[in-house]
């Protein structure tokens, strides 16, 4: 796990609440992340899938999110809709990166970014996300830590 990559969903959550909020052009609020020199020191490339390819997935995202969430997906905290959104698409779609590493990810976030308390939510959520998304991972992960 990267510092850098770390930094790029730091700045992706940032990034997509303000799109979620204001309903922006991404290019505008890409553009203002490049002026203000906020990705310094973030994985550009990463930045840039996570950011564009969450609202390219959104549909997809929403529909496994709204299986285990409490409310409909909008009426979440749009901090933590932002980190779920980043959480569930990197579980769907970066499927090199291991799950327990996208979870921890997201409750890191969440305890940067979020509520008190919201880091629980975040991983029970991408939990339940990853044993139906990621179940021949789990299962061979579990299988490996029962043979040590």
């Amino acid at each position: 796990m990267s510092i850098a990559r770390t930094n790029a969903r730091k700045c992706a959550v940032q990034a997509l609440y303000q799109w979620q909020m204001t309903g922006a052009n991404l290019n505008d609020i890409e553009q203002h992340f490049l002026e203000e020199q906020l990705l310094k020191g973030a994985q550009r490339t990463y930045f840039d899938e996570v950011f564009r390819g969450v609202p390219k997935q959104l549909d997809v995202i929403d529909q496994h999110l709204s299986e285990f969430v409490d409310r409909p997906v909008n009426a979440i905290d749009p901090v933590e809709r932002a980190v779920l959104r980043i959480g569930t698409y990197e579980l769907l779609f970066r499927l090199e990166t291991p799950y327990r590493v996208i979870i921890n990810e997201g409750i890191n976030l969440a305890k940067c970014f979020g509520a008190e308390g919201s880091h629980r939510y975040i991983n029970g959520i991408l939990d339940k996300v990853a044993q139906k998304v990621r179940a021949v991972e789990i299962a061979a992960k579990t299988a490996k830590d029962q043979e040590s």
